[in-house]
């Protein structure tokens, strides 16, 4: 059984900052000064939207980092597992299935940090606002020289969030390895 249908990517659910931070901090903060060569979200080729349910792809100078959220708190890191240039579109599993793509283009804030160098990574964690559904839900953070992006949990599924952080945010620096 694959993910939504997209072949390799098998994710691997983690919670909870410290489990993150062990499993891929040290490879998320070799990223830095990495360029950031493509961004890739899966297209929903019926409904002409972002499929936020599959992961989100970033390729640092051929590093590729793999990023999904699902639930309130799962999040899930895998690295060079997908080939979006090999396997444009595909019809997903399931019921009802989807009819699938990898589109670069399909964010015009996320495509205007393509060929920017990675400043600083981090890990975020959602504090929230008092007792809320998200609480403790842990995203990166990806800082370039003029903007920034945290790819975050939309409770189930992927959602974006551009410049300065939310306040509701703490946040923790990755240190260079």
């Amino acid at each position: 059984m694959t993910y939504f249908g997209i072949e390799g990517y098998e994710p691997h659910w983690l919670e909870g900052r410290y489990m993150i931070t062990a499993a891929h901090g040290a490879r998320l903060a070799a990223l830095r000064s990495r360029r950031l060569d493509h961004a890739w979200l899966a297209w929903d080729l019926d409904e002409d939207g972002w499929f936020a349910d599959c992961p989100v792809l970033f390729d640092f100078a051929g590093e590729q980092v793999e990023l999904s959220h699902q639930k309130f708190t799962d999040f899930s890191i895998t690295w060079n597992t997908v080939d979006p240039i090999g396997r444009r579109a595909w019809e997903s599993e399931g019921e009802p299935p989807f009819r699938l793509a990898w589109r670069e283009d399909a964010n015009p804030d996320l495509a205007a940090l393509r060929g920017r160098e990675l400043r600083s990574v981090g890990l975020v964690e959602w504090v929230g606002k008092g007792a809320d559904l998200g609480h403790g839900m842990v995203a990166p953070r990806f800082v370039f020289d003029d903007g920034a992006v945290v790819v975050a949990n939309a409770l189930d599924e992927n959602t974006l969030e551009f410049g300065d952080l939310d306040p509701a945010y703490r946040a923790y620096p990755l240190p260079p390895s």
